[in-house]
């Protein structure tokens, strides 16, 4: 317990510490991988092939670091809202126990290939039933926390804190409905397009879920926090909310376009897909809105920029997500390397820069310590901007270049390229997107150490900043 505010902050700082420790886990495996695209010499069977390590770097990324950090600041973030504890601390002690346990249990399984081949939802039955178990126990020490509140009005991070506890439960849910045939092996629960259908709803919505509501409400908390004046609108933030949500879960089968799915079904999910970027960019320009007279802080403030850095990758995601959806775009780009390009500008910019913020703003706090080094911080901020950058450019243009030769035709309808001569094109762009990661990865090291030092030799801070 935090005994400053009776808070449980302790739980805080070891979610905080095991994310960044997925986190790293992620990023090393991720750069690996990266590699052995460039040089497939690099891939080791059976355990080290791109294959086996590719999940257990989106499962790393995603659920170790992602949702590790997002169960820290719920709790955090949570407290502080409503001024009340958190309801349980001895189940939120257990809650991180388990989710250290189903982490290593899912990186030691897909390593040894026990794999449903779903999307984010890799995991066999026995470890996907603990997920459940842990995210129940999660939903309900927030909830009670949030119902036993002494401070009536909700903010907007309240808001999304709750969407994301029911959305990531019912998505989940019905996804990973499966047969178990032995203790390693289960089978879907649905079949054919009805199968793709399913997965897909739940493939982009845990986009939603996991890696939109989440650093929302993360961002909606800490960039006041940080500028020292209030958000430009609530009430746009809570009319953004409710338009996201409503028209999130519609968007799934915009991965299925020209597949055999009813033509309605892909009709609507684009449209819907479309309509989005009116509630994304509502949370876009809250966030510059409420920037007005502060934007000098972009250069003192090393939080901020962060956070406004997070947030205009958020926008750039939210016009380039919708306009893939579109029946043409979509034709064009789809199974080419724009689309890696897509996904990692959103995790290593969106996510992540908003992570980076929330954690240097937290960790002093809740060790009553200052910054060990405001440029380190600053050197951390330039790798990861520039290793992310290289990466997502590099593999736009690949996925452009690639897209054209796999349409290329010759006057009689054949083929221009084969599919080999595409592949060879593509070698430069991997060299450099590899040393985009290792870019990153460098930047992410700055970050640790930066904060290990501020844990463990920080310099002490005055009372009164921390109050």
């Amino acid at each position: 317990m935090n005994q400053q505010e009776g808070y449980a902050d302790d739980i805080v700082k070891g979610f905080v510490i095991w994310s960044m420790v997925w986190g790293l886990v992620a990023v090393l495996v991720g750069v690996f991988i990266s590699f052995q695209i460039a040089f497939p010499q690099l891939n080791f069977p059976p355990y080290l092939t791109y294959g086996r390590l590719r999940p257990i770097h989106t499962n790393a990324g995603i659920f170790g670091w992602g949702i590790g950090s997002f169960m820290a600041f719920f709790i955090y973030i949570t407290q502080r809202l409503t001024r009340t504890s958190l309801w349980s601390p001895g189940l939120a002690k257990a809650q991180l126990w388990l989710f250290n346990i189903v982490i290593a249990l899912a990186a030691v399984t897909l390593a040894m290939g026990m794999n449903r081949s779903k999307e984010y939802a890799e995991l066999e039955w026995p470890v996907a039933s603990l997920v459940v178990v842990l995210w129940v126990i999660f939903a309900v020490n927030i909830v009670m926390t949030i119902v036993k509140r002494r401070e009536e009005q909700m903010y907007i991070s309240l808001w999304y804190i709750l969407a994301t506890l029911v959305g990531v439960a019912v998505l989940y849910l019905v996804n990973n409905a499966s047969i178990p045939v032995s203790l390693t092996k289960s089978y879907s629960a649905y079949a054919g397009a009805n199968d793709a259908n399913v997965q897909w709803w739940y493939g982009h919505n845990a986009v939603a879920m996991v890696l939109t509501t989440p650093p929302l409400a993360i961002f909606y908390y800490f960039l006041p926090k940080t500028t020292g004046v209030p958000i430009y609108s609530h009430r746009m933030g809570v009319i953004a909310f409710w338009s996201l949500i409503f028209m999130y879960l519609w968007t799934g089968a915009h991965h299925l376009l020209w597949a055999p799915v009813p033509d309605w079904v892909q009709t609507l999910a684009m449209g819907f897909s479309v309509m989005l970027i009116a509630p994304s960019w509502a949370a876009v320009f809250n966030g510059y809105f409420s920037m007005n007279g502060q934007w000098h802080q972009m250069r003192e403030n090393y939080l901020v920029k962060f956070l406004i850095f997070g947030i205009t990758f958020y926008g750039m995601q939210t016009l380039q997500g919708p306009s893939q959806s579109i029946r043409t775009f979509s034709a064009f780009i789809h199974f080419t390397d724009w689309v890696p390009g897509h996904v990692h500008m959103g995790t290593l910019g969106w996510v992540s820069l908003v992570l980076f913020a929330a954690i240097y703003y937290t960790i002093p706090r809740l060790y009553h310590t200052e910054i060990y080094s405001v440029g380190l911080a600053n050197v951390h901020f330039w790798l990861v901007l520039t290793g992310q950058l290289i990466f997502s450019i590099t593999m736009w243009i690949a996925g452009v270049q690639q897209a054209a030769m796999l349409n290329a035709t010759n006057p009689d309808g054949s083929l221009h390229y084969s599919f080999i001569e595409t592949m060879v094109e593509l070698y430069p762009y991997w060299h450099m997107r590899a040393v985009g990661g290792v870019i990153y990865l460098a930047g992410l090291l700055v970050f640790l150490y930066n904060i290990y030092q501020t844990i463990t030799g920080g310099k002490a801070q005055a009372a009164a900043q921390r109050a």
